[in-house]
């Protein structure tokens, strides 16, 4: 039999009790229930990236940069074009922060519409070269077969031609001695030269990444399921294999900017009267022993751009990348 006494240990749910126990979250408050839902691999790797001192810095520096690529005219009054030559090669002072050139140039003016140039180039031709080769890595991945065998012979063609040799006879054949080309035609051809020698890198990240995700059960049963190939590509396979463009993407932008500082340095890239860090530095290399700062300037501006895009790539890589974590 029974303990009567143990019946009265037993209570009966009330229904209040009933309508929550389906419900995990349903007693919590709002921020709470928004902390629980579930994230995707974006919202992860913000919530990463919110808590890397090195993040902020990079994109502090970076966004200032671009501001200053667009609102030149914010930070200084001065003429980057024309000078005074009594003004020539007179040394930083209150009057100009950064001196004078050998033309009577101030150098703060040129240093801060310098930004405009690299920056515009940088970030176009790493647009056309991710739109490029992640086009040609996707089509190759999915498609396999002969049409990966053709783009891949084709990419190892471009990956046999040397940078600097491949870039010097693109930009003199187009725009060596005795071209007149306006400063827009030159951006464009620097741009040309960097996408048409780089895009084979991008193709052989996206092609990779495709291949490792093209096999995953979700990307099998939407097949089953009837989905067709415009589908697969845009839904599932161009979203799960965005990362690593992301990541090289952000670091390219930064390796752009140092080769058009090269290109121009080397005097086959952009050229005067157009206003960048690497002209600058080329017509200060005379004088680095008795005007040092008419190279210092360029060149801190220079590194610092260069560095800020390479440690945010490196920050949105730790953050993208489960294992780094």
């Amino acid at each position: 039999m029974s303990d009567p006494s143990a019946a009265s240990l037993v209570s009966t749910p009330r229904p209040e009790q009933l309508s929550g126990m389906g419900a995990p979250t349903a007693g919590l408050p709002e921020s709470t229930r928004q902390q629980q839902k579930p994230r995707g691999l974006l919202g992860d790797a913000w919530l990463d990236l919110r808590r890397k001192p090195l993040f902020w810095i990079s994109a502090v520096f970076i966004a200032l940069f671009v501001v200053m690529a667009a609102f030149p005219w914010l930070f200084t009054s001065g003429d980057p074009v024309n000078g005074t030559l009594s003004n020539s090669r007179v040394e930083p002072s209150s009057s100009a922060w950064f001196g004078y050139d050998v033309q009577g140039r101030d150098v703060f003016a040129r240093t801060i519409y310098g930004a405009r140039a690299s920056i515009v180039v940088a970030l176009l031709s790493t647009i056309g070269t991710l739109l490029i080769g992640g086009a040609m890595g996707m089509i190759a991945g999915y498609r396999g077969g002969w049409v990966d065998g053709l783009l891949s012979r084709i990419a190892d063609i471009f990956f046999g031609l040397p940078f600097i040799l491949g870039a010097i006879v693109i930009l003199t054949t187009f725009n060596g001695a005795g071209t007149d080309n306006g400063e827009w035609t030159i951006m464009g051809l620097v741009i040309l030269s960097l996408v048409t020698l780089m895009w084979p890198v991008v193709m052989r990240l996206m092609r990779s990444s495709v291949l490792a995700t093209k096999e995953a059960d979700y990307i099998l049963a939407a097949r089953a399921l009837g989905a067709g190939s415009g589908r697969i590509v845009l839904k599932h396979l161009l979203p799960n294999c965005l990362a690593p463009l992301l990541v090289y993407g952000t670091i390219m932008v930064g390796s752009f900017i140092g080769a058009e500082a090269t290109l121009s340095f080397l005097g086959i890239g952009l050229k005067t009267p157009v206003v960048s860090w690497g002209i600058m530095i080329s017509e200060a290399q005379s004088y680095i022993r008795v005007s040092p700062y008419l190279l210092f300037f360029p060149a801190a501006f220079l590194v610092t751009a260069v560095l800020s895009f390479v440690m945010l790539g490196e920050a949105v890589r730790e953050a993208l990348d489960p294992k780094l974590r």
